[in-house]
């Protein structure tokens, strides 16, 4: 690796020398080994869209999906546990001075590293968690729940959106389990190493000097779509790594143009982007195991771990206007 390199060069070099030729042994282990997060962090993509003042590498959009599908296209296990960490970086480093000041260094070290708790505000219905004021200004108490918290036992902190009105308060908290806080694990058919759990709020208490911000919902949900294009290129590794195994076909084409999709998505188009994206990886996949025949079904060979892979895709991230453009997609408007 080069020690001029950009941060698409770093991943695509620790995709091929280390994480693709380990996909089977990070897939098949009871939780992703340490040493593959450790050397994500070495080269300093734990800190991939951290301000440089921080020691991040600060890149830009289409740099940041370029390492994304790289790192997703070689385990996609790994670089889904380490994919939750760059929200919290975004949000650290948009965050008051005395906030800023403990924890974004470290965490774009990954000295720290990071998970989310807030996917669960994108859902229709009563919030799912909800915080309200401590008593004398001690903080905030936290209750009810987060359905997917991701790295749980390799993460040290979570970034937990929490409904307050029509407002949201993020709060970074402590990752491991207290009489207030209890974890579940999560029985995923694909990506089962990722550590991935239920978290439970029971009157949780969260102080003052863990209080990222406070902004209105509305706010939010504007400047979302950043985070569900990023995403969209985990999508793209997987069918570029199909393809890359099945050899020259007519899918190149759509991996380019899935990408380029993605790169120019704004926030009207981001949906069918990211949608796209999705089925393409599962049609990329399907095309890899019936070119391999009887053994690409076998577990541990590289075209099943795809296809469950792809599958697991297919819903990580999923909104209403994902989900229809999918469906979409793959045929099915009448299920919409």
């Amino acid at each position: 690796m080069q020690e001029n390199s950009g941060p698409a060069e770093i991943a695509h070099a620790l995709a091929e020398e280390l994480l693709f030729p380990a996909a089977r042994e990070i897939d098949s282990a009871a939780v992703v080994p340490r040493r593959f997060l450790d050397a994500l962090a070495d080269a300093g993509l734990y800190g991939l869209v951290g301000p440089p003042w921080a020691g991040g590498l600060d890149a830009d959009a289409n740099s940041a999906g370029v390492a994304v599908e790289a790192l997703g296209g070689s385990s996609l296990t790994a670089a889904f546990v380490w994919i939750q960490h760059h929200s919290p970086v975004r949000a650290i480093a948009a965050a008051p001075w005395p906030i800023r000041d403990a924890w974004l260094t470290d965490m774009c070290a990954g000295k720290v590293r990071a998970g989310i708790a807030y996917a669960a505000l994108r859902r229709p219905g009563p919030p799912a968690a909800v915080a309200r004021p401590a008593p004398s200004d001690e903080g905030w108490i936290l209750d009810g729940f987060a359905p997917w918290v991701t790295g749980w036992g390799l993460i040290d902190v979570v970034l937990v959106g929490a409904r307050v009105g029509a407002d949201i308060v993020w709060l970074l908290i402590d990752a491991h389990d207290t009489p207030t806080c209890r974890s579940s694990p999560v029985d995923l058919a694909a990506l089962a190493a990722s550590a991935t759990v239920t978290l439970r709020w029971n009157g949780h208490l969260v102080p003052s000097s863990r209080v990222v911000g406070v902004e209105p919902f509305r706010d939010w949900i504007r400047r979302d779509s950043v985070g569900r294009q990023l995403n969209g290129y985990l999508s793209i590794g997987v069918a570029a790594r199909c393809c890359s195994l099945l050899g020259p076909s007519a899918l190149d084409r759509r991996v380019v143009a899935g990408r380029l999709a993605l790169q120019s998505a704004s926030t009207t188009t981001v949906a069918d982007a990211r949608a796209r994206a999705s089925v393409l990886a599962v049609r990329a996949a399907a095309a890899l195991i019936a070119s391999g025949g009887g053994r690409a079904i076998e577990a541990a060979h590289h075209a099943a771990r795809l296809m469950r892979e792809a599958s697991f895709l297919l819903v990580f991230g999923q909104t209403t206007d994902i989900r229809a453009a999918q469906l979409d997609a793959l045929g099915a408007e009448g299920l919409r």
